[in-house]
């Protein structure tokens, strides 16, 4: 059912390079998410008040600068473009997060949407991994 609405969605009809940095935030955000709740129960079943805490400690803003730490020197030079496009892009940064940190993980939910947009699901999942080494 998700393949029919993502394939009426024709989300091809605007290149990636045409979204916002925000709307590919947005978009990285989800998909980031959705990543981590994965890796979080490739081993079966779990509660899920455990899997919702574990979650919390990957989805923060702290752990997704801390991640683009890990792979900024893995990044093509389109992908530290997008990254920056979208660290750079005004926001309201939230009471208890860094101003840095928030910025950065703005950039990395960018660069995630932008690669999903592209179809580049592996290329996110290289990247990605980095959350949990």
């Amino acid at each position: 059912m998700l393949n029919t609405i993502l394939n009426e969605l024709n989300l091809s009809k605007t290149p990636p390079g045409e979204y916002s940095a925000l709307t590919l935030a947005y978009l990285g955000d989800c998909v980031y998410e959705l990543y981590v709740r994965s890796y979080l129960i490739k081993d079966g079943n779990k509660n899920v008040n455990t899997l919702h805490k574990a979650a919390t400690k990957y989805v923060c803003c702290r752990a997704q600068a801390e991640l683009y730490r890990k792979i900024e020197d893995k990044l093509t030079d389109e992908e530290k473009a997008v990254f920056h496009r979208g660290r750079n892009t005004k926001s309201h940064v939230p009471k208890n997060s860094e101003m840095k940190d928030y910025r950065d993980a703005t950039g990395v939910e960018a660069l995630v949407g932008m690669l999903y947009l592209k179809g580049e699901k592996q290329r996110i999942c290289d990247l990605l991994k980095y959350i949990f080494i």
